[in-house]
């Protein structure tokens, strides 16, 4: 069987293009979170490699930005066909690498092509406004540059998505970019990197070879990336220690950042509320990959009128959960990503323990003939309070359960954590949902009503966590984070307004 998945990967790449040599033989061991067997040996870049390649980076830019928008369009055109011609190829793949269920490696390949299919049309879009001037005979206008090379920094749980979130808009706004994928999972990026890397050669001679950058490596090579000045724009996805440790570095440079971090995602549970419809939307965002979205749902607030019966229709529905490989149909729940993931899950289901909640369900699910990958068995736990570790984000499947009756505690409770990623009400009552939307409701930068907070849409920027002043990406207008703006302005009287009494001689 650890043959197999080896074999699987090896040939899954090689159909999108990648060259055994680079995946096999190197000093980074890849391995699979199903069984925990090897699938690669890749070779990582090293710190000192950076600089060369952001210059590259940096040329190639120079040239791209020269290529009219939608032209650069064209480039995102191809590399969805290239995507829709291997989805189920890199879906699987991306299973193998990150563990996630096929169904969900095969929803996060669509997302790739959904954000190339808004990208093309953007390529004909990049609007400035045309601005009233307070001056006669003179006109005043925006209008949008491409900005530079791009740094994307990607995080294990969404290895190809949040790259092509990055990657498609950037192409298109004339930008070049480089890749610091998560070293966990380097396999997927190098297939995405290909599939890239065919669509340029279909585009020809306009695309610079150097457009598009990988770089697989540990902590010390990001930080080079980060901390270089000739790369404008550092997009980083990940743990909110991760972005507390890039934001600073950035800005040390006047230098941007788009930051999507973490959740610690709530749901409000009002009395109104269709419990059916509650209790699926529940499940699906707390136990979905594990537990291990920036969106999972981590804490419900629940009216104590409907608490009992909400608890115990969740209790019901996670005893019918079972967690399993996720290459096989059927299967809801994957491994968790590693080892110490699972030892954190432990962990923080003995501190709810020790801060008085009440645990159901927790511990490692066996699962025959893949008995060396944590899978984990999701745990619903009963809180007397908002304690400290129901503030603290753990990346597993931890469904805490807090009581609120009055609606402006509730969202009290909801905001009152540090992380502000995605938030979710379940009511029938339009006054409370839309207070809930309000100023005063959601401090967060999605906020749904009677869906889930798991999960969004390429056609809404994703992101706006208040712990990071906001960072967007994907859709609506966040590829204006990819460009810069200038304001100009044109005389076309040929007079020249001054300041009342000041001459000059001509």
């Amino acid at each position: 069987m650890t043959a197999s998945l080896a074999a699987t990967a090896q040939d899954l790449l090689a159909r999108m293009g990648v060259d055994a040599s680079l995946v096999t033989g190197g000093p980074l061991t890849v391995t699979s979170p199903i069984d925990g067997s090897e699938i690669g040996a890749v070779t990582p870049s090293a710190a000192s490699d950076v600089s060369a390649l952001v210059a590259r980076s940096q040329a190639a830019f120079q040239a791209w930005r020269q290529v009219p928008g939608p032209r650069r369009g064209e480039l995102i055109r191809l590399l969805g066909e290239e995507l829709r011609a291997h989805k189920d190829d890199l879906g699987r793949l991306v299973t193998i690498e990150c563990g996630k269920i096929v169904s969900e490696g095969l929803g996060e390949v669509q997302e790739m092509i959904d954000i190339c299919d808004f990208a093309v049309g953007l390529s004909r879009q990049l609007h400035g406004l045309t601005i009233a001037s307070e001056r006669p005979g003179h006109a005043m206008r925006e209008t949008w540059h491409p900005l530079g090379p791009v740094g994307v920094i990607s995080a294990f749980n969404f290895p190809v998505a949040v790259w092509s979130w990055n990657t498609a808009l950037a192409l298109v706004c004339g930008d070049s970019v480089i890749w610091k994928p998560s070293e966990i999972t380097p396999l997927t990026a190098m297939a995405c990197t290909s599939l890239l890397k065919r669509a340029m050669d279909k585009l020809g001679a306009d695309a610079p070879a150097d457009l598009i950058q990988l770089l697989i490596g540990d902590g010390a090579v990001g930080e080079a990336l980060v901390d270089d000045p000739r790369v404008p724009l550092i997009s980083a996805t990940g743990s909110t220690r991760m972005g507390k440790a890039v934001a600073p570095r950035v800005a040390a440079r006047l230098g941007r950042s788009i930051l999507e971090l973490g959740g610690n995602n709530a749901a409000i549970i009002r009395p109104t509320a269709d419990l059916d419809l509650a209790v699926r939307g529940i499940c699906f965002s707390a136990v979905g990959t594990a537990g291990q979205r920036c969106t999972s749902l981590r804490r419900i607030i629940v009216h104590s009128a409907i608490r009992d019966e909400l608890v115990q229709r969740l209790k019901t529905a996670y005893a019918s959960i079972r967690a399993g490989d996720p290459l096989v149909d059927g299967t809801l729940v994957g491994p968790l990503i590693h080892e110490k993931a699972f030892a954190d899950m432990d962990a923080a289901l003995a501190q709810a323990k020790a801060e008085g909640g009440t645990v159901h369900g927790g511990g490692r699910a066996q699962v025959a003939g893949r008995e060396a990958g944590f899978y984990p068995v999701p745990a619903l736990v009963e809180m007397p309070a908002q304690t400290a570790i129901v503030e603290t984000e753990t990346f597993a499947p931890i469904l805490y359960v807090l009581t609120a009756d009055n609606l402006d505690e509730a969202i009290a409770l909801q905001n009152a954590v540090p992380q502000g990623l995605s938030s979710s009400i379940f009511t029938n009552d339009l006054r409370e949902a839309e207070t809930f939307l309000s100023a005063v409701g959601s401090d967060c930068g999605i906020a749904n009503v009677n869906i889930g907070p798991s999960g969004a849409e390429i056609g809404g920027a994703f992101g706006g966590e208040k712990d990071t002043g906001g960072g967007r990406e994907s859709g609506s207008d966040a590829w204006k984070g990819y460009m810069r703006r200038a304001t100009n302005t044109v005389n076309y009287s040929g007079a020249l307004p001054l300041a009342q009494g000041v001459k000059f001689d001509i």
